[in-house]
């Protein structure tokens, strides 16, 4: 049975109240309503939900009662009307939680739910919801998270976050604007809608930001609030934004519809283009990922059922809807692009590209390079409703581009969220190639000075520094990062060039997020500050002294140390306690030659001119150093594929400062503990270099045969530690 069905099924409780202290959690109740403060502009008043006539009602009017649930980590709130729809049904009538967790990211229960909300004609204004999924987030919301808006499409539900209710109710308090199908509040009306609640927002936290997700004209109202009310920290996101209105075919498509009977205009070519490319992928974007299509049915059958389900855009999509609200979207588009200077907001453009109805990708430039603080990101094989297919994830999106925080200022430390399993497994998914022809070797030092295979070394709890050699492109870094925590469960935060945080670098890049991983892995910029609330976090920070100079060396350089003479990093350890744990890494001269270092390349014709892109004054690191340490500027480099050898790490004994801050403040023994660091990252690395040469699998040819022999999942030996 499906979810909306079951909610049929089911005697429903709602409450009214002032606010939503309690929304209860129930398998089989997907939303809780709240009527939002309507303006005087609005051209309905607003009304309580009423219930359908011919059966039990999905919301039922009752009166409100205050509850206080630390459990569900809701805080006292402003006073605003709220509805929330809980399930009365006993526990044998009702699937398990899991279950229900995930049918309710299918397409499908988009689908039955949109079509159940749609059919409930009861006259309201446009009203603001909270899914009761997000009620609390079972707990695991992170404090002091900020509100996010959402601001649906043209089809007005307010279902488009279906498939990222429950990982976003974990980031942010959750709301998404519901507009019935038979409303035709004006475009100024829905502005003047979102920006009232907007501002009860700010004011109830002023210290944090609020978010506006809007999707096609959600975004061109998300953009109207933000010209409006420069003042209020706002964050947009914009969903295949609607400010290409006039370059899109759906310009001529409201003319059109005038002449063509219902439901017929649903076969126009516009929509027709945009329901088959959207909602007839099969399989994983049809259903949730709890199902499997060979546990139970057949592709025709997958099919069948979908098209059945379809028949909800008959109610969604009437002609006298889609005519007012491309209308709305028209207006939306003109008001908007007149005043893209005018917007100040934090913007984060997500473009299609492959959208149906809009040129997204080219309106996403237009965006990028009209409004001050906004960047791009492309996504070549989605559709329009990128938000319901598959292989999207909002919340990924939102922490990979640096655009989550909880403050007035983005801080990379206290806004970090670790990646979930999924993120992980996407940064291990990324390196899986280079893992596959270096299959890295992982060493570590026990107490007792043993080395051994493995990570049983290296400790498990912070604040530790590791400290080691930056190889050339910084080719170990994916597998360390990923390797680390997937063996010991311990997350390792790199101190990063700020060139990967730029937003003029990511479009010189060849996809804009490129770095996103990086960040999502734990990256922040490289500063005083930022390192000293890492270790006060009791964090483990990777640190490489020799920073951009040492992974873009030149030619002959290769395993060579860039540090400074000053003792950077030992007396901010010291201050913490912090174990400094050396180690080295071996194996680019394996894989790679180099045939253009930065010296070549500043021979060729025009370079100087990417040259100075690329090193402009606010990306430039050591400047009060001397030599070529001075130089740590971002370059390319040419290099040749060789045969593949392989990866080898080695960590060394932790050096423990715990008990040493006194010892370490003075500057001669700080420098002797410097010293020793740097020499042991040599030995590391001189130790590989020797070992290497007695591992019997160090080419790729020999593990693939062995691999042939013993399996594929089979651990290939190395030299002796």
């Amino acid at each position: 049975m499906s979810v909306a069905s079951q909610s049929r099924c089911n005697t429903q409780r709602a409450h009214w109240g002032g606010q939503p202290t309690s929304l209860r959690r129930s398998p089989t109740s997907l939303l809780a309503f709240q009527p939002p403060a309507m303006p005087a502009a609005a051209n309905a008043a607003a009304s309580a939900v009423a219930p359908p006539r011919s059966r039990r009602p999905l919301l039922a009017r009752a009166p409100f009662r205050r509850r206080a649930s630390a459990a569900h980590g809701w805080e006292p709130r402003r006073p605003r009307a709220v509805v929330a729809a809980a399930a009365s049904s006993s526990a044998s009538a009702s699937p398990p939680p899991g279950a229900a967790a995930a049918r309710r990211r299918g397409l499908r229960e988009y689908v039955e739910a949109a079509g159940e909300m749609a059919r409930r004609k009861d006259g309201g204004s446009p009203r603001w919801f909270s899914p009761l999924e997000c009620g609390g987030a079972g707990g695991e919301r992170v404090s002091g998270a900020p509100t996010l808006l959402y601001l649906p499409g043209i089809d007005g539900i307010g279902l488009g976050l279906i498939r990222h209710h429950e990982k976003l109710a974990k980031m942010f308090e959750l709301w998404c604007l519901h507009i019935p199908v038979e409303d035709r509040t004006s475009f100024e009306g829905l502005v003047e809608l979102v920006e009232t609640t907007v501002k009860s927002e700010s004011s109830r936290a002023s210290d944090r930001p609020v978010y506006l997700v809007g999707e096609s004209v959600g975004a061109c109202i998300a953009l109207a609030v933000a010209v409006r009310n420069p003042d209020i920290d706002l964050v947009l996101i914009l969903v295949n934004p609607g400010t290409s209105f006039h370059k899109s075919q759906l310009q001529t498509l409201s003319a059109f519809l005038n002449f063509v009977p219902e439901p017929l205009h649903l076969t126009t070519p516009q929509l027709l283009t945009f329901l088959t490319g959207n909602f007839m992928k099969m399989p994983s974007t049809v259903v949730g990922r709890g199902f499997s299509p060979e546990e139970d049915n057949t592709l025709s059958e997958i099919t069948s059922s979908l098209l059945s389900s379809l028949m909800f855009l008959v109610d969604i999509l009437t002609k006298e809807s889609i005519i007012w609200k491309l209308k709305i979207l028209k207006t939306a588009a003109s008001f908007v692009n007149s005043r893209l200077h005018a917007v100040k907001a934090q913007t984060l453009v997500l473009a299609s590209g492959n959208d149906e109805l809009l040129p997204s990708s080219q309106e996403a430039e237009k965006l990028r390079d009209a409004i001050e603080k906004c960047r791009t990101r492309l996504f070549r094989d989605n559709g329009h409703k990128i938000l319901l297919e598959a292989e999207f994830d909002l919340a990924t999106t939102i922490k990979g581009a640096g655009y989550y925080r909880r403050s007035r200022k983005t801080d990379f430390v206290s806004d970090y969220l670790p990646p979930t399993p999924d993120e992980l497994q996407q940064a291990i998914n990324r390196d899986r190639i280079l893992n596959f022809i270096t299959d890295p070797v992982l060493l570590s030092t026990l107490p007792d000075g043993k080395i051994v295979r493995g990570l049983a070394g290296l400790p498990r709890e912070g604040p530790a520094v590791l400290v080691g050699y930056h190889m050339l492109l910084g080719l170990e870094l994916g597998p360390m990062v990923t390797g680390v925590p997937s063996s010991t469960g311990v997350h390792i935060r790199g101190l990063a060039h700020p060139f990967m945080f730029d937003k003029n670098s990511e479009q010189i890049m060849p996809d804009s997020a490129h770095f996103d991983l990086h960040r999502i892995m734990g990256a922040v910029p490289v500063t005083g500050s930022n390192f000293y609330k890492l270790l006060a976090d009791k964090e483990f920070v990777l640190l490489y002294p020799g920073g951009a100079r040492e992974a873009l060396h030149r030619k002959g350089e290769e395993y060579k140390l860039f540090w400074p003479d000053q003792p950077e990093f030992v007396r901010m350890a010291s201050r913490f306690g912090a174990a400094i744990i050396p180690f080295g890494v071996v194996g680019e001269d394996d894989i790679c030659d180099l045939l253009l270092d930065y010296n070549d390349l500043q021979k060729l014709p025009f370079y100087d001119m990417l040259d100075k892109v690329l090193t402009r004054d606010g990306l430039k690191l050591r400047t009060d150093s001397m030599g070529e340490l001075q130089d740590q500027g971002m370059h390319p480099v040419v290099v040749a594929p060789k045969v593949p050898g392989r990866f080898y790490f080695i960590f060394g004994k932790p050096i423990e400062t715990r008990g040493r801050e006194k010892e370490l403040r003075d500057r001669d023994e700080a420098q002797r503990l410097y010293l020793q660091v740097k020499y042991e990252v040599e030995s590391c690395i001189n130790y590989l270099k020797e070992k290497r040469e007695k591992d019997p699998y160090r080419s790729i040819l020999h593990r693939l045969l062995y691999q042939a022999v013993h399996g594929p999942n089979t651990e290939i030996p190395t030299f002796e530690p």
